[in-house]
Parts: C-alpha cells; structure tokens; sequence
C-alpha cells in the first residue's frame, strides 16, 4: 500500500489529469458536454503549476502544450465532428503534460474512439448505414469548402445520428496510454 501511495505521489500529475478525464467522460456521457467549469479551472491550473514549477519557461511549455493538445481536436470542432468541451479537455491535457504527450493522447483517444464506434456500428446492425454516412461526410468535406457550412450540415444531421461523446474514449484512450508508458508507477 506504501509502495502505491508513493508512486501516486511521485506521479501525481499524470493520476490528476486522469481523474479530471474520468470525471469529465462521465459527465460528458450522461449530459454529452464536458463543461467549461471543470474544463477551464483544468487549464488555468496547468499554466499556474508550470509557471510555479519552472517560472516562465514552464508557462510557454505549457502554454504551447495547450495549443498543441486543442489543435487536431479544433480543426474537427470547426466542421461539426466534435463539441468545444472536448477541444478544451484536449488543451488541459496539454496544459498540464505538454506538446508531445498531449499528441501521444490524441492518437491513443481516437484509436479507442474508433474501436468503440466500431463497435456501437456492428451492435447496431446498421453498418451499411453507417458506411453510407461516413462516405457522404467525406463527401461533404471535399467538396463544401466553408468549415462554417459543414458545421452547419453537421448540427442538421446530428439528430438523427447515434452519438459517442468523445471524452469517454480520450479519457479511456489515455489511462491505457498512461498505463502502458508506465506513467501510472
């Protein structure tokens, strides 16, 4: 028991951000919205520490993981894929772990977001349906070249779509990243 508590203790930033993720897909799965106010305290919180920690120096590093960790997530929030809360849970990552591991996440969430949209697809029985729509989609984006009016097709289509609130696969995309790169213990 010792041993845990230390190794929480000696991780404690990486076992923060990970309650923060479990707690915001919880939420984001009962209300389909990770809210600003557990999102930006999550932000600031990572500036302040850094900026603490390692004086200027660390507010860039943490304020460029912050850039960096929102990035991909923004370019798919700005044509309708994904809601502003995850982009600002992705940005609190960043603010906290940095550029690199921020992107790592990024990767590890949307290789469990497939895997689980994949399954919700064949629990469905509407793959054909489903395909049909995802070649529409790429469609749309190669075709409609305002990021403001395929955000507009998306809010159109979105209530008639099954949908997976995507801070649960962040947040279950990064613990097994955190596990795994031994960032846990």
């Amino acid at each position: 028991m010792d041993t845990l508590l230390q190794s929480i203790a000696d991780h404690w930033i990486v076992w923060f951000v990970s309650v923060v993720l479990i707690v915001a897909a919880v939420i984001d799965g009962m209300i389909l919205k990770v809210p600003n106010w557990l999102n930006l305290p999550f932000i600031i919180s990572g500036w302040c520490y850094w900026c603490y920690a390692d004086g200027v120096g660390g507010l860039g590093w943490s304020f460029l993981g912050t850039i960096i960790g929102a990035m991909p997530l923004l370019l798919l929030r700005n044509v309708g894929g994904m809601g502003a809360g995850d982009v600002k849970l992705a940005a609190g990552t960043g603010a906290w772990l940095g550029s690199l591991i921020s992107l790592k996440l990024f990767v590890a969430g949307a290789l469990a977001g497939g895997l689980i949209a994949a399954v919700m697809i064949l629990r469905s029985g509407k793959a054909f349906k489903h395909y049909a729509m995802a070649m529409q989609i790429l469609e749309e984006w190669k075709t409609v070249r305002r990021p403001s009016k395929l955000a507009a097709i998306a809010r159109e289509r979105k209530p008639t779509m099954t949908l997976l609130p995507y801070g649960i696969p962040m947040a279950i995309g990064s613990v097994i990243y955190f596990a795994f790169a031994g960032m846990l213990i």
